[in-house]
Order: C-alpha cells, then sequence, then structure tokens
C-alpha cells in the first residue's frame, strides 16, 4: 500500500468510493473538486495494486488553531485490515504540521467501528447534533482531540 497526498487528478477515483460509501449522503464531484483544490484543505489517498481504495481529507486554514476532519472512505476490500487507522494518523500528523491545536470530528451515531477508531487515537465525544445526515435522521456525533505541540508523528 502507498499512502500519498491528493490532487485534483484523483477525482474520478475518489468520488467512486464517496459514492459506494456515502450513497445519497455523498459530496457532489464539484464539491470535492473544490475541497481537493483548497489550500485550506489536505487530501490523502492510498492505492493497493495501482488502484485507489482509500482517502480522508483535513480542513485546516493557515494560522487556524483547529481543524476539521472532512471525510475519509475505504474500499469495502480493505476494511478491517487497520488501513483506516493509518489514513486517519497521516491526518493527525498533517494537522500538527500545520500548528493545530484541537481536532474535531462529526462521526454516524449509528457508526461504531468508526467512533471505536476515533475514540482509541484520542477523541472523546463532546457533543450531538441531531438528525445531522439527511434522508435517514441519523444523530452526529461530535468528537475532539487536543493535540500536544510535543507530540511526534503517529504515522
Amino acid at each position: 500500500m502507498t499512502l500519498r497526498p491528493a490532487g485534483v487528478d484523483d477525482l474520478g477515483a475518489i468520488m467512486v468510493l464517496e459514492r459506494a460509501a456515502f450513497g445519497g449522503d455523498a459530496w457532489s464531484d464539484d464539491v470535492m473538486r473544490a475541497e481537493l483544490a483548497s489550500p485550506h484543505t489536505w487530501y490523502v489517498v492510498t492505492e493497493e495494486d495501482g488502484r485507489l481504495v482509500g482517502y480522508a481529507g483535513l480542513r485546516a486554514p493557515a494560522g487556524s488553531r483547529d481543524a476539521d476532519v472532512q471525510t475519509i472512505a475505504l474500499d469495502e476490500t480493505v476494511r478491517g485490515r487497520g488501513l483506516g487507522r493509518e489514513i486517519f494518523r497521516a491526518l493527525l500528523d498533517e494537522a500538527r504540521r500545520r500548528g493545530v491545536s484541537e481536532v474535531f470530528l462529526d462521526v454516524r451515531a449509528d457508526n461504531t467501528p468508526a467512533q471505536r477508531l476515533y475514540a482509541s487515537e484520542g477523541f472523546e465525544a463532546i457533543g450531538r447534533r441531531p438528525n445531522y445526515y439527511p434522508g435517514e435522521g441519523v444523530d452526529a456525533i461530535v468528537m475532539r482531540r487536543r493535540l500536544d505541540a510535543h507530540e511526534g508523528g503517529t504515522a
């Protein structure tokens, strides 16, 4: 597996994963293209045998002390192998490089595996957004992790 920064050239492959992972909640091509091109975001992809099998994104504008995990998705064929943790840690490393002190994320209340992953990486639940996911009435759990400026990289 190779992990590398994503670019606009990855849009097509990312959108295949986006639609498979999020269905009706998937972002549009235009929204994802803007995310990939923004100086305020950093996206990472992972490939296996020349095929893109995962991606994740972080929003951390220059000078901001906080960041948001925008999204993370894996092809179903590679789930359960630790790849989600690897790309998630890459986001946290980038947040540290950008001088961020707190990272936030929203996770579906019905996505227990993701909640466990985030908790195991030091995130704590700090709030709930009722009916956050359209059409399904599923709440979002807001989680936060404070980053120590002296922490070393984890990836």
